[in-house]
């Protein structure tokens, strides 16, 4: 099992930036993909990003395609959220994640962080 520690979340104003990071202790030999999933409230959560355990693969959601970027320093288990160009809509608690690869992370996370609120105003 791997234990994400999340931070970086804020209150920002539409259309700044903002930078998560997430750092991964405990079972971190790898190989495992790291990411973000998301819950806005009264919604279910979502899935925003994935990163492959080299770094060499990424997939991101539709509705932040674009906008933000995942990236990964596996020398420190830690991986890097940029958000751009952030709306309300962005506006949820971001929960750093972990499985054993992306497409298992999108789908179904083994390993989950705390969590940290991002607030967007209008």
């Amino acid at each position: 099992q791997v234990r994400l520690v999340e931070s970086g979340g804020g209150l920002v104003q539409t259309g700044d930036s903002l930078r998560l990071s997430c750092v991964a202790s405990g079972r971190t030999s790898g190989p495992y993909a790291m990411g973000w999933h998301r819950q806005a409230p009264g919604k279910d959560r979502e899935f925003v990003a994935a990163i492959s355990w080299t770094g060499g693969m990424t997939r991101y959601s539709d509705s932040v395609q674009g906008r933000f970027a995942l990236s990964r320093d596996s020398g420190k288990n830690t991986v890097y959220l940029q958000m751009d160009n952030l709306r309300p809509e962005d506006t949820a608690v971001y929960y750093c994640t972990a499985a054993t690869n992306t497409a298992a992370l999108a789908s179904a996370p083994r390993d989950w962080g705390q969590g940290t609120q991002v607030t967007v105003s209008s």
